[in-house]
């Protein structure tokens, strides 16, 4: 059924519950996009591009568009920020700054790239006497499917689609099937923007067949994702064989943190707590310190500022603006944690804090704190993506070895005043971000992006 706001009901009217996880009770009633709807939404997209006002538009509106957009985003910034503390769990102070905060930043930016993406001339040797001329343009390439994860729903939506709107294409988006309201949010500023008809379609529901289907589609011609190097794997392997279509890909990450003995040892523990490089975003963040290895004559120390700072932490309802740690965004990943965490105790690792479930309603994990963690151990090798420090201890020049000791290469960093060694460790590192003296700071104007099995492709910035 068409609604007066362009919504559509899926197919056969079905619907599924979304779940706050401060207490685990249903938020509200979610429609649930069926292969017919991928199918509307696709064709709807490719109209658009190919027929559509949208495809006629010159750069410069198209800018304007987008810049309006930005604006009603901001206007409705903490309507947005409230929905996504409430269906992501996100802090609400984190929610308004980063979530939405650089989520307008990001449509902002790229608003400002519409009208100078362009080719070049290129003087090939028969430019004279024959008066050829060889020139290149930049197009787009038509409907970009667009497949996000559920720790920072709205800001990977607009890290994700600005750039595609920006160059021209139409959008096909399937949020996380456990967060979809900050996207549904945004499909209502789009049309309120005056967005063409199909340019922006959003499908809530499941990755295994709305994702699925976005893959083999033969009308989308790029799919970008965000989430597991599993899923990734696999979404490689259908984009190949359905059209080969361009596909960028931001998988996991293990990100190493290198802390020296020579670093400012305030400003390194102060990074590594609240709300930097461990506990940001409860843990729920791809380029989350994943093991931070510490020099051998700083550690105990370290350790010891580390778990006082944990202490202070308050723990509980994301919409309280005090709260500095909120639960983590579903029931199965909180089961995963508590697993995790059991592997690690079983292995040897030393539990210095946390490690359990917190006794209260909703999906609440403490931070954690290993100690003593050896290279073989699971809980050195695989992502958390949750409030888990992992710490191991250095004391000789194999920590770069251990450190690029991994499949992923997201983020790494590294502490230390030797700006020398900062360099020289920084050149090393096999991840696409270091960080140096600070952790996690990224900007909409920085491209973004792994390699080995944490994906490839960039987003953000100029590439």
């Amino acid at each position: 059924m068409r609604m007066k706001n362009n919504l559509l009901n899926a197919e056969g009217g079905k619907t599924y519950k979304t779940i706050n996880p401060t207490d685990g009770q249903a938020i509200c009633e979610v429609s649930l996009a069926q292969i017919s709807d991928v199918e509307k939404a696709v064709a709807a997209a490719k109209e658009a591009f190919e027929e559509g006002e949208w495809g006629k538009m010159n750069p410069r509106d198209r800018g304007k568009l987008l810049y309006k957009l930005a604006d009603l985003m901001e206007q409705h910034q903490e309507e947005l920020a409230t929905i996504e503390s409430i269906n992501s769990g996100a802090v609400y102070t984190l929610a308004l700054k980063t979530h939405i905060g650089m989520s307008v930043q990001t449509f902002r930016y790229f608003a400002g790239w519409c009208d100078k993406i362009q080719g070049c001339t290129i003087p090939i040797n028969q430019a004279r006497p024959n008066r050829n001329l060889t020139f290149t343009k930049k197009e787009p390439i038509g409907v970009c499917a667009i497949v996000i994860p559920w720790n920072y729903p709205l800001m990977m939506l607009a890290w994700k689609t600005a750039a595609c709107l920006a160059a021209g294409n139409t959008v096909v988006l399937k949020p996380a099937q456990v967060t979809p309201l900050t996207a549904l949010k945004f499909a209502e500023l789009t049309a309120l923007a005056k967005f063409p008809k199909g340019v922006v379609n959003i499908l809530p529901g499941s990755g295994s067949l709305v994702g699925q289907r976005l893959s083999d589609h033969p009308d989308v011609r790029k799919l970008g994702f965000t989430g597991s190097t599993e899923i990734g794997k696999q979404i490689m392997k259908s984009c190949a064989v359905s059209n080969v279509k361009k596909v960028s890909l931001e998988l996991g990450g293990k990100s190493p943190l290198i802390i020296f003995n020579d670093c400012d040892l305030d400003k390194a523990v102060r990074m590594v707590c609240l709300p930097h490089s461990v506990f940001f975003n409860k843990g729920e963040n791809c380029i989350a310190a994943g093991r931070l290895f510490i020099e051998e004559s700083i550690h105990d120390t370290f350790v010891e500022r580390v778990v006082n700072e944990i202490k202070k932490m308050k723990i509980g309802d994301p919409l309280d603006r005090s709260t500095d740690h909120g639960p983590q965004n579903h029931k199965a990943h909180l089961d995963k944690l508590v697993e995790y965490c059991e592997k690690g105790v079983k292995e040897g690792a030393n539990l210095v804090c946390g490690g359990k479930q917190v006794n209260r309603p909703g999906f609440f994990f403490e931070p954690t704190v290993f100690t003593d963690v050896q290279d073989h151990m699971y809980i050195a090798i695989e992502e958390s993506f949750g409030p888990i420090m992992i710490i191991s201890k250095f004391s000789n020049g194999l920590v770069l070895q251990r450190a690029n000791a991994t499949e992923y290469g997201l983020a790494s960093g590294v502490f230390t005043r030797d700006i020398s060694k900062a360099l020289y460790v920084s050149e090393k590192l096999q991840a696409g971000t270091v960080f140096i003296n600070t952790y996690n700071k990224t900007d909409v104007a920085a491209p973004f992006g792994g390699f080995k099995q944490s994906g490839f492709g960039k987003d953000l910035g100029k590439t």
